[in-house]
């Protein structure tokens, strides 16, 4: 333990350092996702043609760096295309031509290195989290807690899943983090470096995720309550309802203060993604993305068009056609298989079950070790200051120097609330906002207790034990589990290999495996064919013949034509069996087993008794049925 508090700079360098050599390796293993097919082209157009009519329902600032780190590459893009020209949001049709080589008319770019290159700022940035996390613990919890929280962070299965995918997810987390610190250390001294510094990143979260809007109410309701628990000094003659209401008031006014330079930033930003779009383009978009036969979607698509029609107003009214767009699909819902079944309805149980299957054991045991021991601290001090301050005084006092813990705590609870009462059962990746929080407070909690647990010199040994044996759980998780990380589940659930069986999407099968599938069918068919060391072949596959053509359907990003070449044949459930060789992805072979289905509507269920012959990563289910 002293080891490593007097050199903990250079244990969390070395734990962020495998963090961002682990992710780069996972990324150059995985296709496309889903979201990415959207988000790159969308990215590199912004930022080389200041034009944001690709992808609007995203803010840009993620896009923006992966669009950055492209530029050199001297890219082709298919500014020529109909869909470019006239279409109407065609993220998805350019996304194909300009990546997966849809087209033949449209120049080529290279797959691999744009997804490679693409997806370096969103690791930068997963590595700054991890910096961030171990300051604001080590001001709270001390430097060991500090150490801790960036090893519960950057061994998270769950994390390295995300972490270099061109999302928002990562992005969201980080900047959410950033933001909550820079706000309270504003609570604590507000004077004009902290106003500048909370406004500008509490803008930077705006421009990263629409979900960063909850920070608004979040952060006016504790501006509220650190002014009105703020004790009076002795000294101050004024009543204590003047000296209350003269400090929430210069507290407002200064907050008001941040707010408007978050919405500069805000505007700043959108004005250079839009300053080559014309205001008429957002006014087509707004037609086609809100026409909603309801009064707010009516009164959005207005509002829009008229700031559109603005030059001042037209950055506003990208980031406002965004917004309400998001808001339209969270009502709406979103198609997904959960426990068995297929629904747009959303689950009260989606989340917390998703939660408590895909995140590890010692996370867990930890998280419900660490509430358990919170309260029981928050009870005893209630019970031994009431008595000497009052109620009141008591929770004023705790609530001034424990704010950035009340703050962490409200929050988690609070996203926790409308992700769980909300129509879009995603995914995980949906709780991330969250996660950084979770580190830090049981981080801070844990050490709390291991500090307050040393009197007793056996007690200590024994608890340096079990906390070395949980954090090499901690290490030795992501270590075992390379490289199934985006379909990682616990132990409950019997692991990477079961994961589809409970939830698919982008907690299990997001298009990540097409080299995968791509490695497997090159590889079989140098085994049949005796080019391959036989050690390395899987022999119970040597019976089988070559695989010349592969029925493939897949649900992702990626293009499996542009991996598999003349080899793939497209397959969809609907189409008549034939003999040959089958790669079905689980989240079509999921979704169409467990739909509800029309009369005569062909499915699955002549897979449903046949066990796969093998797996292309974790996500392809192979098969291979002979001529008779």
């Amino acid at each position: 333990m002293e080891f490593i508090k007097k050199h903990a700079v250079l244990v969390v360098a070395g734990i962020l350092f495998f963090h961002f050599i682990l992710s780069l390796l996972v990324s150059s293993q995985e296709s496309m996702i889903f979201d990415e097919k959207a988000h790159i082209p969308a990215g590199y157009s912004y930022v080389r043609y200041g034009d944001m009519r690709l992808n609007p329902e995203h803010p840009p600032l993620l896009k923006d760096l992966a669009g950055l780190f492209l530029l050199p590459l001297g890219l082709e893009f298919p500014l020529a295309s109909t869909e470019w020209q006239t279409g109407v949001n065609e993220q998805w049709t350019v996304g194909d031509m300009f990546v997966n080589c849809s087209r033949p008319e449209v120049a080529c770019n290279d797959a691999d290195t744009v997804l490679f290159f693409s997806r370096i700022p969103i690791i930068i940035i997963s590595v700054l989290l991890g910096i961030a996390l171990f300051v604001w613990t080590k001001e709270l919890g001390g430097t060991l807690a500090g150490v801790f929280a960036v090893a519960l962070y950057a061994f998270d299965p769950n994390i390295i899943a995300h972490n270099h995918y061109v999302t928002t997810d990562i992005g969201i987390a980080a900047f959410i983090f950033f933001s909550f610190y820079f706000f309270v250390r504003f609570l604590k001294y507000p004077n004009g470096r902290n106003i500048l510094l909370s406004g500008l990143f509490l803008g930077l979260a705006q421009l990263v995720k629409f979900s960063a809007v909850l920070l608004f109410p979040t952060f006016g309701l504790f501006v509220i309550l650190y002014a009105l628990t703020r004790e009076q000094n002795p000294a101050d003659t004024r009543s204590n309802a003047l000296f209350k209401t003269r400090l929430l008031f210069k507290y407002l006014l200064k907050f008001t203060a941040s707010v408007v330079i978050c919405f500069m930033v805000i505007w700043v930003v959108y004005a250079i993604n839009t300053m080559n779009m014309p205001g008429e383009k957002i006014a087509i978009l707004a037609d086609h993305m809100l026409a909603q036969k309801n009064q707010f979607a009516n009164l959005a698509h207005d509002l829009v068009v008229y700031c559109s029609q603005n030059a001042l107003l037209k950055p506003f009214s990208e980031y406002l056609l965004g917004f309400f767009k998001v808001f339209s699909r969270v009502v709406g819902g979103n198609t997904h298989y959960f426990l068995g079944t297929v629904t747009e309805d959303a689950s009260p149980w989606y989340f917390p079950v998703v939660f408590v299957l895909k995140e590890t054991l010692p996370f867990l045991f930890l998280l419900l070790f660490t509430s358990c021991y919170g309260l029981y601290r928050i009870g005893k001090s209630l019970i031994e200051e009431k008595a000497k301050y009052g109620l009141m005084k008591t929770l004023c006092h705790s609530f001034q120097h424990r704010v950035a813990q009340y703050l962490a705590l409200f929050f988690i609870l609070f996203y926790g609330y409308i992700s769980i009462a909300g129509n879009l059962d995603i995914g995980l990746r949906h709780l991330f906002p969250i996660m950084p929080l979770f580190y830090m407070l049981i981080a801070k909690a844990l050490f709390d207790f291991y500090k307050r647990s040393q009197d007793e010199p056996g007690t200590k040994k024994i608890l340096t034990v079990l906390l070395g044996l949980i954090t090499f759980a901690i290490v030795a998780i992501p270590i075992w589990s390379y490289p199934s990380y985006l379909s990682y589940f616990n132990a409950i659930t019997g692991g990477h290999l079961n994961g589809y069986k409970y939830v698919t999407d982008s907690n299990y099968d997001w298009g990540q495996d097409l080299i995968h599938l791509k490695n497997f069918v090159t590889e079989h068919n140098d085994c049949v064919a005796g080019k391959s060391f036989l050690p390395r072949c899987n022999m119970a596959l040597l019976s089988y013949p070559p695989i010349d053509k592969i029925r493939v359907d897949y649900f992702g990003g990626g293009s499996p034509a542009y991996y598999l070449e003349d080899k793939y044949i497209p397959w969809y459930a609907s189409r008549d069996q034939e003999p040959g060789w089958y790669a079905i992805s689980t989240f079509f072979y999921q979704e169409n087993l467990y739909k509800k289905k029309l009369p005569g509507e062909k499915d699955y269920s002549w897979l449903k008794d046949k066990t796969p012959i093998a797996r292309a990563g974790d996500n392809f289910f192979i098969y291979y049925f002979p001529p008779q």
